[in-house]
Parts: C-alpha cells; sequence; structure tokens
C-alpha cells in the first residue's frame, strides 16, 4: 500500500486529518485516507480505541470543514493483514472550494491534493472554484410546499434504532439557508408528487404493455423500498435438479440489481422533475435514470468507482438507512456481474442495461415450472385464516418483501382483506 493522489496513508489520526480530506473534497477523484498503516512499510499497525476514534473522526470532519460534507464522506472499519484499521472515503465535492472553518476561505484554509500531498490551494484557484461553484442543487432549491410531514422518515430511523429530534430537519440538511424546507425535504416527505413508475413487457420492445405499476406519491424511501420489493418479485429463481445437486441461478444478479436500483434513485437529477424508470422485459431490466454524469466527472472516474454524489443529502441519508453500503460501492459491485457494456451513458440521461441470466431454454422451463407466490399465500390463507407473515413466509418459502407485496396486490384486487389488527386479526377472502 502505498501513497498517492488519491491515497494517503496515516499511522495514528492526526490533528491534519481535517487538512488532508479537504484536499481530497477539492481534488476531482477525490480520495482514501488509511489509518493504522506504516507510512514506511506500507503494513498495518493496531489503532488504539479505534471506535472511538471513528466517531471522533466523523464529528471533527462534520464540524472543522465547510461548506458541509455530510453525505460526502464515510468512516469505516475494515482488516488489512488481519488487523481491524479506519479507511475514510471521501467523495469529489461539487461545491469547491472546501475549506477549515476557522482559516476561512484562505490558502491557509483550503487545500488540494497534488504530488501525493495535500498542499496549500493557490488563491487563484479559490477564485475560479468559487466562480464555478454548483448552486442548483436540491439542498438549496426551496421545497414547493411549505406545510411537510416525515412519519415515514421518521419510521425507517426509528427501524435502525435511530429516534429524529425536534431539529432533525437542521441536522439532516433539510433546510435552505432562509430555514425554508429545501427539495431534499419535499422528495422525502409523506406526500410529494414524485412517483417511480415499474413497467413490465410481455416481449422484447415496448409494444406489449401488461403491466404499468407506480411507486410514489410519498417518502422516495418508501418509493424506493416498494420498488426494490417488486423487482425482487420480478426477479425469479430457476431451479435445475441433477443427480449430484440442486442448482439455483436467478434471472439477474441480485446484488447488482440492488445496487443499479439504489444508485439510479440517489444520483438521478431531480432538479427537471423526472424521477428514474424501471422496464422489464422478456429479456433484460432498463434502468434509466436523468441526469448523465456530473459536470466535469468522466467515463473512466465514473467506472473507476470514484464517488459524486450529485445530492450529497440524499445520499446520506440512504447510507444512514443502509440503503447504501458506503460511497463509491455501487458501481463497482455492478461490474462485478456485468460489464461496462450494461451502461449507456449521454449529456442528460445513465441506462444500465441487465440482460437475463437465463438462456431462453431456462426461461422456458422456469416459467412453466413457477408456481405463482400469490397462488402460494392464497393457498396459505385458505388454510388458515388468522396465519400470520412470519407464518406465510416459512410455509411458503418466499421473502417477506415478496409477501408483503403479493399481499398488497391480492388486497388492490378485492380478492382478501384483512380484519381487525396485525396480531389478533384475520383473512377474510372475498374471491377465489
Amino acid at each position: 500500500m502505498k501513497k498517492s493522489n488519491r491515497i494517503e496513508l496515516k499511522k495514528e489520526l492526526c490533528s491534519s486529518i481535517e487538512k488532508d480530506v479537504i484536499a481530497f473534497l477539492n481534488y476531482k477523484e477525490g480520495g482514501i485516507i488509511y489509518i493504522g498503516i506504516d507510512t514506511e512499510t506500507g503494513k498495518a499497525v493496531t489503532v488504539k480505541e479505534i471506535g472511538e476514534k471513528q466517531i471522533q473522526i466523523k464529528e471533527r470532519l462534520k464540524n472543522n470543514i465547510s461548506p458541509s460534507i455530510l453525505g460526502l464522506f464515510d468512516v469505516i472499519i475494515e482488516k488489512k493483514d488481519n488487523i481491524n484499521i479506519i479507511k475514510i472515503i471521501i467523495a469529489a465535492g461539487n461545491e469547491r472550494p472546501y475549506y477549515l472553518k476557522k482559516q476561512g476561505m484562505s490558502s491557509e484554509g483550503c487545500y488540494i491534493r497534488e504530488d501525493a500531498k495535500s498542499q496549500p490551494m493557490p488563491t487563484k484557484m479559490i477564485e475560479e472554484l468559487f466562480a464555478k461553484r454548483t448552486r442548483n442543487s436540491l439542498g438549496k432549491i426551496e421545497s414547493p410546499k411549505n406545510k411537510l410531514t416525515f412519519e415515514q422518515l421518521k419510521i425507517y430511523y426509528n427501524s435502525k434504532g435511530t429516534n429524529l429530534k425536534a431539529n432533525f430537519a437542521s441536522n439532516l440538511e433539510l433546510l435552505t439557508k432562509t430555514g425554508e424546507f429545501n427539495y431534499v425535504a419535499y422528495l422525502l416527505s409523506d406526500k410529494n408528487s414524485t412517483s417511480i413508475k415499474v413497467a413490465k413487457y410481455a416481449g422484447t420492445n415496448r409494444i406489449d404493455l401488461i403491466e404499468n405499476n407506480e411507486f410514489g406519491f410519498c417518502s422516495l424511501l418508501k418509493s424506493t423500498k416498494q420498488t426494490l420489493d417488486k423487482l425482487d418479485v420480478e426477479n425469479r429463481t430457476f431451479t435445475k435438479i441433477t443427480p449430484k445437486q440442486r442448482d439455483e441461478k436467478k434471472m439477474f444478479n441480485a446484488i447488482a440489481l440492488r445496487e443499479a436500483v439504489v444508485n439510479a434513485i440517489v444520483h438521478n437529477d431531480y432538479t427537471n422533475e423526472v424521477p428514474p424508470k424501471f422496464e422489464l422485459f422478456e429479456d433484460r431490466i432498463e434502468i434509466t435514470s436523468t441526469g448523465g454524469l456530473p459536470i466535469g466527472f468522466s467515463e473512466e472516474e465514473f467506472f473507476s468507482g470514484y464517488s459524486f454524489p450529485r445530492n450529497k443529502e440524499l445520499m446520506r441519508i440512504f447510507k444512514d438507512l443502509k440503503f447504501v453500503e458506503h460511497l463509491g460501492s455501487g458501481i463497482p459491485r455492478i461490474l462485478e456481474k456485468y460489464s461496462k457494456s450494461a451502461f449507456k451513458i449521454t449529456d442528460n440521461f445513465l441506462k444500465i442495461t441487465l440482460p437475463v441470466e437465463l438462456s431462453k431454454n431456462e426461461l422456458k422451463n422456469a416459467k412453466k415450472k413457477t408456481y405463482k407466490a400469490d397462488n402460494k399465500i392464497m393457498d396459505a390463507i385458505l388454510d388458515n385464516k388468522y396465519i400470520t407473515i412470519k407464518e406465510i413466509m416459512k410455509k411458503t418459502s418466499l421473502s417477506k418483501g415478496t409477501v408483503q407485496w403479493q399481499i398488497t396486490k391480492l388486497k388492490e384486487k378485492g380478492v382478501i382483506e384483512r380484519k381487525g389488527s396485525n396480531k389478533m386479526g384475520y383473512w377474510n377472502v372475498l374471491k377465489t
């Protein structure tokens, strides 16, 4: 492990950590800082009180650097040589120049990565970067509605063990500088005009539309979860039993599909009010987000996994709630299973096409052998009208997301209804 323009090594946490982070924020490719690496040997060394230091770093970066960099960095613990070290991932920011608050926007406060070192930024560069600073980010655009509620957002944070306090809107950067709700707040509120479409076609073109699902007019978090659940249902499993073993193969790689979906939603350019769309064909799925690549970001940098969040506020919240693993992880995980040819990048759109991984015969047999999930669930309910979701999952071997999705569809079709509470109620079958 060696130092470079994108990598900084430190044996222990030091007072200059903010300077190096600022240098990477101002560098077009971002960078990574490893704490717990001997700079002479490149080998891992023990970091004392590593958990406390991880928390200290997060607080220092949050409080000592301006503009806000929440959503632009990640501090994780990983193993090297069987020793835990700290890894700080820094994305390139779009509000450059970043600087030390106590030094201000000056050569003493601004740094840039150059020759594998963090160097003071010349005054001329500071002025040029400030003149180009992006001002149309979602965090700066005022919400079209003033009265917003966030019950769904609170539920998601509660599920991860965090209770949002009264000042959560400020802490999560959901306010403009004047104290009004911004467009990020609007997207995450309980009611908005954004809707994600998931269309399904019978063949390989758009002639025969057989399903047109719409998930939206609610928190973008809920829309994302509904989209992931729907695509999980559609990502059917083909089972092939041989004398030696039982082989299972999904239509699409589940990890790559999830990464592609979340990336499209988090990095979509919502300033033009066009959400991402998902289209299922017989031989592929197409995932299209608007906006293309951020200005100044090349395809080479994109495929290398350099992170340049278009919507840093969304990225921070999606990362908080574990929709995103860590900065820069999405594209490399997709490329582990699919080639660069799966991506089509234009000035205004980014499309990812994932081909069905089954052969034509396998797909044909999978369709024949697939016992529809809703039929399995109906059989379970007809056997026991008091059956719970967990019991249905156990009896049908279906995932929680699939069961919940199919029950929702059965309710919408008027096939079943729920009487009473989730614990004490029962299923009323309206038609079979």
